[in-house]
């Protein structure tokens, strides 16, 4: 048999309708890829995938009899990863987990079930700092904005923590990295795309787009951060061992302005 390579449009939707497909039609799958990337397997078929939502609820309403609430939220996350092959480690677990009627979904033995949790978890922990690290800032048309880049696209998981904690104010969070953003309007959240200001920053904040009092407050935040730490009892690998210093662009109290 022919080895099939499947193209989609990179959604989670699309990839629950690769499975489907190749169950439904008993393909070879040797790679599932993304649009606008360029498949590996360049001696095997491939197949356009369009992304459809009924054959994708069937495949997770399989899942979800077969595996626990947290392999779901596993599967989800490791989705989020944009790790490079990661549709074919899904694809193969979940193969796995179709294919027995024991319990598999937490077979750590199973390479490719281990790499899911442990890929998982990596997303997990990039979302709980996101959670704790994000700064917002209140722009010129009262709208608290901050700028994200995470190495995994953790923006839909972050949306209830944001969505519960400040529900009483107008804010948006822009990836830079992925060019989408989740913006609340106190009613609902919806995703945009905006071209933004390469001097925006992520950290810090020039004037001409944020509230003056915004920038002030910042800046006294910075001066008191400064003025507490005592540099001589800095235990600076415990700090960074908290704070990862690849986060340190996010803080008010880190910023290079003074």
């Amino acid at each position: 048999m022919t080895g099939t390579v499947l193209k989609y449009d990179g959604s989670f939707q699309g990839f629950l309708t690769c499975i489907f497909t190749g169950y439904e039609q008993k393909l070879q799958v040797v790679e599932i890829v993304p649009a606008g990337e360029d498949q590996q397997q360049l001696f095997s078929e491939t197949q356009i995938i369009i992304a459809d939502e009924q054959k994708a609820l069937r495949v997770l309403k399989g899942l979800k009899a077969k595996v626990s609430t947290n392999t779901m939220t596993r599967i989800n996350w490791a989705f989020l990863s944009e790790a490079p092959g990661i549709e074919m480690k899904l694809y193969n677990m979940i193969s796995y987990i179709f294919s027995t009627k024991e319990k598999v979904d937490t077979d750590y033995s199973h390479p490719s079930v281990l790499y899911i949790s442990n890929i998982a978890k990596q997303v997990g922990r990039e979302k709980h700092r996101m959670e704790a690290f994000v700064r917002f800032r209140l722009t010129k048309d009262d709208i608290y904005f901050a700028i994200i880049e995470p190495d995994f696209n953790v923006l839909p998981i972050i949306l209830k923590h944001f969505k519960s904690r400040y529900a009483d104010q107008k804010w948006l969070i822009y990836d830079i990295k992925r060019k989408i953003g989740l913006y609340y309007d106190l009613y609902k959240t919806e995703y945009v795309s905006m071209e933004l200001p390469e001097d925006i920053g992520i950290s810090g904040g020039n004037p001409e787009y944020f509230e003056a009092g915004e920038i002030y407050f910042q800046k006294l935040w910075k001066e008191y951060f400064d003025s507490t730490n005592i540099k001589s009892r800095v235990n600076m690998r415990l700090h960074v061992q908290h704070v990862p210093k690849r986060y340190w662009k996010y803080l008010s109290e880190k910023s290079p302005f003074a």
